[in-house]
């Protein structure tokens, strides 16, 4: 998302997606994460389950090429090791590990090559429950978002925890959610006080914060672009924002998902594999929302097929597939066939 040349430069309809795997939890599902280089995709569960899917499998089923054996299986790995419902997902950027967050107030690692996995090899304690979390590229550093206004950063191998020197830099209410750039040189977060701040991410110092980002209503999610120069950040009143952070302004609203009335839940807004949509699933509708990035012109809308309220939406970062989950209990990858 470079904006360069015509801004008004209008992006064809997103090429259809196929539902080509389905699989369903125990309990209401709650949050989604792609690793990577998008071969795995975990999704979290009320059920206090996590399941991780291998994306080549659920590919290959999709064409019917190759009868899938037993050892073949999408779910390659089933964990249950929280006392309380799963509230974050994390893939390590370099190493096989997925860390996931709780609202039994911890933090814990799994190696996944591990076919007997069982336990974590590492848990974080805190006295909140967890909301969200954001590996640094080199994945020494977790930026963890909980149930209070201030950030936790912990370092990935001892575990020890900072926070921003200067307290009067926090948000006033808990976090919503968090992300580094990918250059690590800088986290966004998002908080139910409304505001968005941008954090150095060595010091982990504020140096920017939009106030009343969105109206005064909570902060739902907040993402950055590959370059490094516009976070994406959606709301609880169902609009989308992109900030130009080299001017400190919104440079773009996203309207027209839910009606534009109030949600009840949070929702995530991200962009495609390409930057050139913005996506976001409409809580209200059960359908899935997108919108030309550059010029926010509303593209046709996409049924999610799930017969509940969608809880969480994630696109891949390296291909024309996402996954949706909800309080159907069902997870659903879908993907854009060749």
């Amino acid at each position: 998302m470079e904006f360069e040349g015509d801004i008004a430069t209008i992006a064809p309809e997103p090429a259809m997606y196929d539902c080509v795997y389905s699989v369903q939890h125990k309990g209401p599902g709650r949050y989604l994460a792609f690793s990577c280089d998008g071969q795995l995709v975990a999704s979290g569960s009320a059920d206090t389950s996590i399941k991780i899917m291998d994306v080549d499998r659920m590919v290959a089923r999709a064409k019917e090429t190759v009868v899938m054996e037993r050892e073949e299986h999408p779910v390659i790995r089933t964990i249950i090791d929280h006392t309380d419902e799963v509230s974050a997902l994390e893939f390590h950027p370099r190493e096989p590990i997925i860390t996931s967050g709780s609202l039994d107030m911890t933090v814990k690692f799994f190696d996944y090559t591990k076919v007997s996995l069982r336990k974590s090899s590492k848990t974080i304690y805190d006295v909140f429950p967890i909301n969200c979390m954001s590996y640094h590229p080199s994945g020494d550093f977790l930026v963890v978002g909980v149930e209070h206004p201030t950030i936790r950063m912990h370092d990935v191998a001892t575990t020890s925890c900072f926070a921003c020197p200067v307290p009067q830099s926090y948000h006033t209410e808990p976090i919503t959610s968090v992300k580094y750039s990918p250059d690590g040189r800088f986290f966004a977060s998002g908080s139910k006080d409304g505001s968005i701040k941008i954090w150095d991410g060595i010091s982990c110092r504020c140096v920017t914060t939009f106030t009343a980002a969105h109206d005064g209503a909570p902060v739902c999610s907040v993402d950055v672009t590959r370059n490094g120069k516009y976070v994406l950040s959606s709301g609880m009143d169902s609009v989308v924002r992109l900030w130009e952070l080299s001017t400190n302004r919104c440079l773009i609203a996203y309207t027209g998902a839910g009606g534009g009335g109030k949600q009840m839940f949070r929702s995530s807004a991200t962009l495609n594999h390409t930057e050139e949509y913005v996506m976001m699933a409409d809580e209200t509708t059960g359908n899935l929302c997108s919108w030309d990035a550059r010029n926010a012109t509303r593209k046709k809308l996409i049924s999610l097929n799930h017969s509940d309220t969608v809880r969480h939406f994630a696109h891949s970062h390296v291909q024309a597939a996402y996954i949706s989950t909800g309080d159907d209990h069902r997870v659903r990858f879908w993907y854009r066939k060749a």
